[in-house]
Formats: C-alpha cells, structure tokens, sequence
C-alpha cells in the first residue's frame, strides 16, 4: 500500500470518527435540554453542588421515593 493510499484512508477515517463524536455529543446535548424543559430533571439544582458542598446539606433527592417508585412499575 503506497503513502498516497494510506493518507486517503486516514482522512475518511478520520472524518467518520469526527462525525460519530460530533452526533454523540450533540444527541448528549439535546437530550439533557429535552429533560430539563420536560421537568423530568433540573440540571441546575445539580449546578449548586459546587457551591453547597458542606456535610450538612440536604440531599438533592430522596432516595426512597426513587426506590418506591422503582418498586411500584
């Protein structure tokens, strides 16, 4: 296999492994804004954990309501 052929192979896979991390990063994206605007989560209640990180803050969510809830479906 000569350079030439080698270089040509290098750029298509090159360009399909950018493509493949370009739709995963924006599907990533979208995703969350879609969880956001649906109320399914609010992302920026997770944003104040920087802030808040002290040992006496509350929980941001109630783990057994999550259980319940998974024990319930």
């Amino acid at each position: 296999m000569d350079y030439d052929t080698w270089m040509t192979i290098q750029g298509y896979g090159k360009f399909f492994i950018l493509t493949f991390v370009f739709i995963v990063f924006y599907s990533y994206a979208y995703s969350l804004y879609k969880r956001q605007k649906s109320g399914e989560r609010d992302f920026e209640k997770y944003s104040s954990i920087v802030h808040d990180d002290s040992y006496d803050h509350e929980p941001l969510e109630d783990r057994e309501k999550k259980e319940n809830e998974k024990g319930e479906k």
